[in-house]
């Protein structure tokens, strides 16, 4: 089969729905940033409140959500458009294959992860996205002084992500309170602490000189 024919969706694209010339190499620079302007990218989008409340607070920085789920990549593309975002766009696809495959080395300005499957089962901790091979692509792909922000309510999962950031040793660890900076709480947050949950949070640093 022609590589061209790959990148062929079976339905048309959703206005806000990126769409690579193909998936099987790493993106260029011009399909991911406009004009140098910072990009932050949020894993696992969900339903795309956190998303949209980031484009609309910061207009200056472009935002790219990842979501395996069609219909929740639908739905963030009707909100975006509702809005009039032209800062945010989804991508449909596996959050570690885009991290680790397709975004191209230091075009990220901030990687957030919120509220992913802790996977509590000691059986399934290999599935767990956070792993040292997850966080050298992280690194690969902020820019220098680039963040990678954690959050989760399962506090072993968060120990678990602490134990790791640790090991790997190439980030440095940055306080992060609610008052620290705008951060808009997504869907499952807001859910979860209206049942009496509290979140964990993780807010690390590349260095400044890309080492």
């Amino acid at each position: 089969m022609p590589v061209q024919a790959l990148n062929i969706l079976p339905r048309p694209p959703m206005a806000g729905e990126m769409v690579p010339e193909h998936y099987f190499r790493e993106l260029a620079h011009r399909e991911i940033r406009r004009d140098e302007r910072p990009l932050e990218v949020d894993l696992g989008c969900g339903d795309g409140s956190f998303l949209m409340e980031m484009a609309e607070h910061y207009p200056e920085r472009d935002f790219l959500g990842v979501e395996r789920l069609l219909g929740r990549v639908r739905k963030v593309c009707r909100k975006a458009t509702r809005r009039g975002l032209t800062n945010a766009r989804v991508l449909r696809l596996d959050s570690r294959y885009v991290v680790e495959w397709l975004l191209p080395e230091a075009q990220v300005s901030r990687l957030h992860l919120l509220c992913p499957d802790p996977w509590p089962k000691v059986r399934h901790h290999r599935r767990r996205l956070v792993q040292a091979d997850f966080l050298e692509a992280v690194r690969r792909v902020l820019v220098p002084g680039g963040e990678f922000l954690f959050m989760t309510d399962h506090q072993e999962y968060f120990e678990w992500v602490e134990e790791k950031v640790a090991e790997f040793g190439k980030f440095e660890r940055l306080e992060w309170t609610e008052e620290t900076f705008f951060y808009p709480k997504t869907d499952f947050q807001q859910l979860w602490e209206s049942e009496g949950k509290a979140m964990w949070r993780l807010r690390c640093r590349k260095s400044v000189s890309g080492e």
